[in-house]
């Protein structure tokens, strides 16, 4: 076979094949995509985007990719407003539940909090930080 394996500068059109293929292929074994994207935003007064939540939905779970609310604004019940906000997002798709990762100086209690449990871990990442996989599942 004419092949070759290297290493590139990651593009779009790298991405875009590469998750062709997976798709294809999961798609052929009875689990087509249905990948959507999830953004909830905090607005100040003059309307701009002070912080928020971005993530997808698939495969019948939502990931959380970032959460951000400004560190003056913490304590006000924005980051919880903001992952209820997603979560209904995310059930009125289907999902049965939604995962996150955060890191051993982040945010580990305030998810705990909102129902939020650890199933791993992962140690030096980076450093002496512990990056830290948590679920929640839905009520049905």
């Amino acid at each position: 076979m004419d092949c070759r394996v290297e290493a590139t500068t990651p593009t779009e059109q790298a991405r875009a094949a590469i998750l062709a293929g997976l798709t294809e292929f999961n798609t052929s074994n009875g689990y087509p995509s249905d990948f959507q994207q999830v953004a909830v935003v905090l607005r100040g007064v003059d309307d701009e985007i002070l912080g928020g939540l971005w993530g997808k939905t698939v495969y019948d779970w939502m990931f959380v990719e970032y959460l951000i609310v400004p560190e003056a604004l913490r304590g006000h019940d924005f980051g919880a407003q903001l992952m209820k906000a997603a979560e209904a997002i995310a059930m009125e798709r289907g999902c049965v539940g939604a995962w996150l990762t955060t890191f051993s100086f982040q945010a580990r209690g305030f998810y705990e909090k909102l129902g939020y449990r650890v199933f791993g871990e992962l140690e030096n990442s980076p450093d002496d930080n512990v990056r830290i996989f948590m679920r929640k599942r839905f009520a049905r």
